[in-house]
């Protein structure tokens, strides 16, 4: 299984961590972006934690997972470094994709994240064209790709998905359903009471589940793993979930009260599973005051680091954007690098 499984106490308390590493991370991002040290958009994965952890505990190191535009959660589940990320979405050299893509556009694919996403959903054709060559080099994996609610109508989103079910590809498409794409009410945007009914059209199965509750999105991961892996296409897991912040920092929620959010606050997912494992004897509130107090000092060096970390450099600005750099484009970029970095000049 993954680098954690919830079938283990190890596994079940290293799960617990990266679910509070993902909470300590948005909730710090949230307050440097707040301030203006973090550059661009950031889409906080705060309440939706149990979903991202849950689905790469089923999995294992080698899968790939396919993110969103909410990337933060789920690039720490799959083992992503919060320094290297928080690197990323302060700009800076030492950033997982050098300071180029942002909060939205994280990606390490030696870890098997092949990327958050700006397009909504985008990850479920990098899903299907990596599950495309998982089955054409015969490896034993699969490839996950996450989207939300709102991306369960885009058409590249159908295109990926109805090509995975008529190949019977090694996939599995999981939809974070956290009721609103963007301010519009998910009833308001499809009409089906499940997502996962969807699956239907494509002849493939489509599972509902509890998202708030990491050991049901994990089981259903599981087994929608296993059917990919038996040859048998992908499958549909919809994860019922809801994120705390707006959709994006900044987000004035017009669509929703302060007593919805305290109403799914009941079901907090590092509550739920904090208690369970306390009611189990596998963890107590001292230890887990102390995981709390340990992560929260990863994320403030994490926030060291960052800031300590160098700019990139702007002669460097084309590199990594191509296979192989077309020859205008490398022409222009020796004449950056000639000129000390400057990307200003006659660019014919």
């Amino acid at each position: 299984m993954a680098d954690y499984t919830l079938e283990t106490e190890e596994g079940r308390r290293e799960a617990l961590r990266r679910m509070l590493t993902i909470r300590e991370f948005d909730s710090t991002a949230g307050d440097y972006f707040a301030d203006g040290e973090i550059p661009g958009f950031v889409h906080l994965y705060i309440g939706e934690e149990a979903v991202g952890v849950g689905a790469c505990a089923a999995l294992e190191p080698d899968d790939y997972i396919a993110s969103t535009h909410r990337g933060h959660g789920h690039c720490i589940a799959k083992g992503l470094d919060p320094k290297l990320m928080m690197a990323e979405l302060f700009g800076k050299q030492d950033g997982y994709c050098n300071g180029k893509g942002g909060s939205m556009h994280i990606a390490d694919v030696d870890s098997g994240m092949l990327g958050a996403n700006g397009i909504v959903g985008a990850g479920p054709p990098l899903a299907t064209g990596a599950a495309l060559s998982i089955d054409y080099d015969d490896r034993e994996q699969v490839a996950v790709g996450f989207l939300g609610d709102g991306a369960v109508a885009q058409g590249q989103v159908h295109e990926a998905i109805n090509l995975a079910a008529t190949w019977d590809l090694p996939a599995v498409f999981v939809v974070e359903n956290n009721r609103y794409g963007e301010g519009t009410p998910v009833e308001e945007q499809h009409n089906v009471d499940d997502l996962s009914d969807t699956a239907g059209a494509y002849d493939i199965p489509g599972v509902t589940v509890d998202g708030m509750d990491v050991t049901a999105v994990a089981e259903a991961i599981e087994e929608a793993r296993k059917h990919a892996r038996a040859g048998d296409g992908p499958t549909i897991v919809e994860a019922e979930t809801y994120r705390y912040r707006g959709h994006y920092e900044g987000d004035e929620q017009p669509y929703r009260d302060e007593d919805e959010i305290e109403k799914w606050k009941e079901q907090d997912p590092i509550d739920r599973f904090s208690d369970l494992l306390i009611d189990r004897g596998e963890l107590t509130e001292e230890e887990l005051e102390e995981l709390r107090t340990e992560i929260e000092a990863e994320i403030e060096e994490a926030i060291e680091y960052a800031q300590d970390a160098p700019l990139p450099d702007p002669s460097e600005a084309y590199e990594d954007m191509f296979a192989e750099m077309p020859p205008e484009i490398e022409r222009f970029a020796s004449q950056a690098r000639a000129d000390g970095g400057s990307l200003g000049g006659d660019r014919r």
